[in-house]
């Protein structure tokens, strides 16, 4: 089971593939060979949908006219609500572990100022980090001076 993404489709929005380490054998969905082959590649998408706003990780394969396919444990563990009269579906029970409903904009702007802070604390860090080790530095210059110093008269 897994999360498919036609590889014409993946071609055509230039999402960028990354090759995998060991290709993954294939069938399709009615238990015959994939027409690709192992797949080879995988990408991350960002799936949005109405409000709800998610990163997720697909297989790239051939899936004939189908786009891409949804394993079953995504569907249970984000549970849409679907009107089968009017084919809507609503992403109103989905996991905090798997997106956020937001709006999309909100999400960007949220996203940027959480870069931004990991950022500055990152950069904080670094620079405590290099005068604590300055510091200690000067210490162990400091003792070795003094052992060198005893031991020639």
């Amino acid at each position: 089971m897994g999360m498919f993404i036609d590889k014409k489709m993946a071609k055509r929005h230039g999402f960028k593939m990354t090759k995998l380490e060991r290709p993954l054998k294939v069938k399709n969905v009615d238990g015959t060979e994939n027409s690709g082959g192992n797949i080879t590649y995988q990408v991350k998408v960002n799936v949005f949908y109405k409000n709800h706003v998610e990163r997720i990780r697909m297989d790239v394969c051939n899936l004939g006219k189908i786009e891409m396919i949804l394993e079953m444990p995504w569907l249970q563990a984000h549970n849409p609500e679907i009107n089968w009269e009017t084919g809507e579906v609503e992403m109103t029970r989905c996991p905090p572990l798997y997106g956020r409903n937001l709006v999309v904009k909100e999400d960007i702007e949220w996203r940027k100022k959480i870069r931004k802070r990991t950022r500055n604390v990152e950069k904080a860090n670094r620079d405590e980090w290099e005068w604590m080790m300055e510091e200690k530095f000067d210490k162990e210059i400091k003792i070795n001076r003094e052992k060198v110093r005893e031991m020639v008269p």
